[in-house]
């Protein structure tokens, strides 16, 4: 499978927030285009109608960690995203989007509305998240590509900086943003 470097709907959205995203913009980019790949090789038979999905919730699943400068960031994310698709007239995303960027960091398997999307996506970020240690069904060499054909750009080290800040503003809650339950079950 060849590695994609670039997206061009998750760069259009994006710009839009590079003022607000400043000196983590490419970090963030190079997240959403190292998870969108690995949410293709989970997905080899995705519809572009899917991946546009896909690609519009990658944008938002972390948005908010910088347009509301808040780490309990997935409600305020899928609401910023909401917004987008009821400008862009795609209302009727809203409730998978929605789903897939709450249950991103649900700690066990997504089952329930959307799973398809919403289980892939979750895989994905969290082979991004650990650096390819969970690899989540994904071959190690692929993993590895994208590593090297998409810089990191210090987005680890943001993740690092919003830590301390939690743990500043609320040590005993440092990960509010994890999920521990499905709230959507069928």
């Amino acid at each position: 499978m060849k590695v994609v470097v670039n997206y061009p709907l998750v760069d259009e959205i994006l710009e839009q927030y590079r003022d607000v995203i400043k000196c983590d913009y490419f970090g963030y980019r190079n997240h959403i285009t190292r998870m969108l790949n690995f949410c293709h090789y989970l997905l080899p038979d995705i519809t572009d109608e899917e991946s546009m999905k896909i690609q519009v919730a990658a944008v938002f699943h972390d948005i908010a960690l910088w347009t509301h400068d808040r780490v309990d960031y997935l409600v305020p994310s899928y609401q910023d995203c909401h917004q987008w698709l009821e400008n862009q007239g795609l209302s009727e995303w809203k409730e998978e989007i929605q789903i897939i960027i709450d249950m991103h960091h649900l700690i066990s398997e997504y089952s329930g509305p959307y799973a398809k999307l919403a289980e892939a996506f979750r895989k994905a970020d969290l082979v991004d998240f650990s650096l390819g240690v969970f690899r989540m069904g994904i071959s190690r060499s692929f993993i590895k590509d994208v590593k090297s054909v998409i810089p990191n750009a210090g987005f680890h080290k943001a993740l690092m900086k919003f830590t301390f800040i939690q743990l500043g503003r609320n040590p005993h809650n440092p990960f509010p943003m994890m999920r521990v339950k499905n709230i959507y079950k069928t």
